[in-house]
């Protein structure tokens, strides 16, 4: 992985961990309003927590990896000269 790959990934996750982090904080604080619209599933059961935690880390894993790998193999003269 490069540097730029780097970059770009390692910005992204900062973002999603902290994304995740305040996703979870709300959760938690608005349990008894998420417990209302819930059947079946306690507001802060630890295995939907964690399935939708790992879940939305994957997809931003992807979604910011998989572009920042197509932008390296661009060769940096033709992007300079097209501008």
């Amino acid at each position: 992985m490069g540097l730029l790959s780097r970059l770009v990934v390692g910005e992204a996750l900062w973002l999603m961990g902290a994304g995740l982090v305040l996703g979870v904080a709300g959760s938690v604080a608005l349990q008894s309003v998420v417990a209302g619209q819930l059947y079946g599933v306690k507001p802060l059961d630890p295995v939907v927590m964690s399935a939708v935690i790992v879940t939305l880390a994957a997809v931003g894993l992807a979604a910011c990896a998989l572009p920042a790998r197509r932008a390296t193999r661009v060769d940096p003269v033709m992007v300079l000269r097209e501008q």
